[in-house]
């Protein structure tokens, strides 16, 4: 069994006591943070997604998502959900770029018995999936039905039903083009074609590849006593002794320098479009804040500039729905203006949202206490329920590598000027460092 090598205590924000943070001799790291109240969240957060595909497995890891919860050798496909669900839980996964999660939110029980037979089900389904042939399916020809109807056809289907929104054509479009060379390029939910033809051991070998303790955080949100629940969770998080993870390497991309425009038609009647820039990566936490600000003051809500502007003011106004918004990720983020517009006038919405870009070099204080305000009240909303703080203790320590970044937010927040929002605006949203995708109606 592993040993643990190190414990961290944590400040954090609105909880009563310190978060604790061990570190195993196997590199898996454990979080206990206590959160008054009956309900529990348990997470594992595993540091691969779409960032460790290349174009033969894209996919893999939200297909392998889907498969997690096909069974293990002590418990059958279904019974995790089932058992689970029959307690009251919420069981859910997500997949990104930069990582996978798998959580369980439910009622301790009387004498914490449904914890402890969450954290049993929880760590039997991250070490010992069984991924088996029938709940896969068979491969099968695109151009032919699916022999069986199985959790590949699922995906499959998934990705068909997203292929058809013209939101997620302008934006993978608008990805391949921000991204030359770096994985973030690929859309994470893959393709059709790949899903289809990928074998079973293709899946293993990744699963046992990334799946390894040094690549994976378990977190705990609840009200606990005492030591007793670090040593169940270690108890329990028996990795076998061979499983390491290799990681590889890729190229950086160079410095955006010069303006970027893709058009695109599909069987569509109104236009779509999304400017995109690359931002800082998401560990520069002063930076990640000055353009989430940035996203607020242009494109948030209805008392937003591009709200105003381009939709409530005009007469007669092209736009149909508009606004603004930063991804975070951990090689750099992705800040971008999204809107629908009336194809017929194409190239005034682009200019239009050019200027409002541009006026951004001028921001008022009034304008910067208002958006403060409003990531005060979205910070202290990730402390709420336990399912949140785990949710945003995973994000900090799996994306930025340093859950302390958390604690100092206020701080950082609170110290930005109207200076520094300008500053951020000319380094990151100069007009030659975008990518402009646009999706517009096919012509008869």
């Amino acid at each position: 069994m592993a040993k643990i090598i190190d414990k961290k205590m944590q400040d954090y924000p609105y909880l009563d006591k310190p978060v604790e943070i061990y570190t195993l001799d196997n590199g898996h790291k454990i979080i206990v943070a206590n959160k008054k109240g009956d309900l529990v969240n348990v997470s594992t957060w595993v540091k691969t997604g779409s960032i460790h595909e290349d174009d033969k497995i894209s996919g893999i890891s939200h297909f392998l998502e889907h498969l997690m919860f096909k069974g293990t050798p002590t418990y059958p496909a279904g019974d995790f959900d089932r058992i689970l669900e029959a307690k009251g839980a919420i069981v859910n996964a997500a997949t990104w770029k930069d990582y996978t999660f798998y959580y369980v939110t439910l009622p301790k029980g009387d004498n914490g018995e449904d914890f402890k037979l969450l954290l049993d089900l929880h760590s039997d389904m991250m070490l010992n999936p069984v991924l088996p042939e029938f709940e896969i399916g068979p491969v099968f020809d695109l151009d032919k039905d699916a022999p069986e109807k199985r959790e590949r056809y699922v995906v499959i289907e998934e990705i068909r039903m997203r292929d058809d929104q013209p939101w997620t054509k302008v934006y993978n479009s608008l990805n391949h083009s921000m991204y030359k060379c770096h994985p973030y390029k690929r859309d994470v939910i893959g393709t059709a074609e790949i899903i289809a033809t990928m074998p079973r051991d293709t899946i293993m070998d990744y699963y046992k590849n990334w799946y390894t303790p040094e690549n994976m955080t378990t977190i705990i949100v609840g009200e606990f006593d005492g030591d007793e629940i670090i040593n169940s969770v270690v108890e329990k998080f028996k990795f076998p002794d061979d499983r390491t993870c290799k990681k590889p390497v890729w190229e950086q991309e160079i410095e955006q320098t010069q303006m970027d425009y893709i058009e695109n038609t599909a069987k569509i009647n109104t236009g779509f479009l999304i400017f995109g820039y690359h931002g800082a990566k998401a560990s520069n936490l002063r930076d990640t804040i000055l353009l989430d600000m940035v996203g607020i003051i242009l494109g948030e809500g209805k008392s937003s500039r591009l709200q105003k502007h381009l939709i409530e003011q005009p007469k007669e106004p092209i736009f149909n729905m508009i606004g603004a918004d930063q991804y975070h990720f951990r090689d750099g983020n992705t800040f971008f203006v999204q809107a629908n517009f009336q194809p017929e006038h194409k190239e005034k919405a682009i200019e239009d949202i050019k200027k409002e870009i541009e006026d951004l070099s001028s921001i008022s204080e009034e304008e910067l206490k208002k958006v403060k305000k409003k990531l005060k009240i979205r910070f202290a909303d990730t402390a709420e329920t336990v399912s949140e703080i785990g949710e945003t203790i995973g994000y900090y320590l799996t994306v930025c590598d340093d859950l302390g970044l958390f604690a100092d937010y206020l701080n950082i927040m609170e110290s930005i000027t109207v200076e520094d929002v300008q500053n951020a605006v000319k380094e990151y949203l100069n007009i030659n460092k975008a990518t402009i995708s646009i999706l517009v109606p096919e012509k008869e």
